[in-house]
């Protein structure tokens, strides 16, 4: 059993934190118009791609063996290429087409869509006093804990994982209060700018990292 990932919503269903630990694949960077909000979280702001040699260079050669500005010989293969099987051009084209992977903008809106729609669900079917508190499939399982003040913590963990709702609880009412709510420079109920701080993000990894679920 594990632990994948941590999601944080604010009261405006804006994700404005995202930890991760155990992915398989890693989240693909926001769109660089207004995606995500800067601080959520390093691996998910916009990067910006830097400029490769062929797209640097003014040279036009179809084996872009020399640069423009040196003339220096960069490659040069006479030998012809030998194709590769259909099975591993497939593969291959797999690995580095990255479109097949969201990215986090819109996997965080999907997050936050399952979690909206299946807790209108559970307020409909069962009334007011049942909440919704986890979900569970046979690739992940999710945990939900809302605050009164309309932060949604959202972990997804082990399929066979116990409830950690607990954990998001102690999360919040440690290292949140501590180091965000109780912090004169952060900025609450922003929609410019996330809740990351570094050492909200320590606290949580070390809280996360000491549970027998983790390993």
């Amino acid at each position: 059993m594990t632990i994948h990932s941590l999601y944080i919503y604010d009261r405006h269903c804006v994700c404005v934190y995202y930890q991760d630990w155990h992915r398989t694949k890693g989240p693909r960077p926001a769109a660089a118009a207004g995606g995500i909000l800067p601080a959520v979280s390093p691996a998910v702001y916009p990067r910006q791609e830097e400029p490769t040699l062929e797209s640097a260079s003014t040279y036009s050669s179809p084996r872009n063996t020399l640069t423009s500005s040196s003339g220096v010989v960069v490659a040069i293969n006479d030998e012809p290429r030998t194709p590769l099987p259909p099975q591993m051009q497939t593969s291959a084209t797999q690995s580095q087409n990255p479109s097949s992977i969201l990215t986090f903008d819109e996997e965080a809106k999907l997050v936050y869509g399952v979690v909206l729609s299946l807790r209108n669900m559970v307020r409909k079917l069962s009334g007011k006093d049942e909440q919704f508190v986890n979900y569970k499939t046979s690739s992940y399982k999710l945990h939900l804990y809302e605050t009164l003040s309309g932060y949604k913590f959202v972990m997804l963990s082990d399929p066979n994982a116990d409830s950690l709702r607990f954990v998001l609880r102690q999360i919040y009412s440690g290292p949140f209060l501590e180091y965000v709510v109780r912090n004169p420079l952060m900025k609450m109920d922003s929609r410019e700018h996330g809740i990351d701080n570094e050492y909200f993000r320590m606290s949580t990894d070390r809280m996360i990292r000491g549970l027998t679920v983790f390993q």
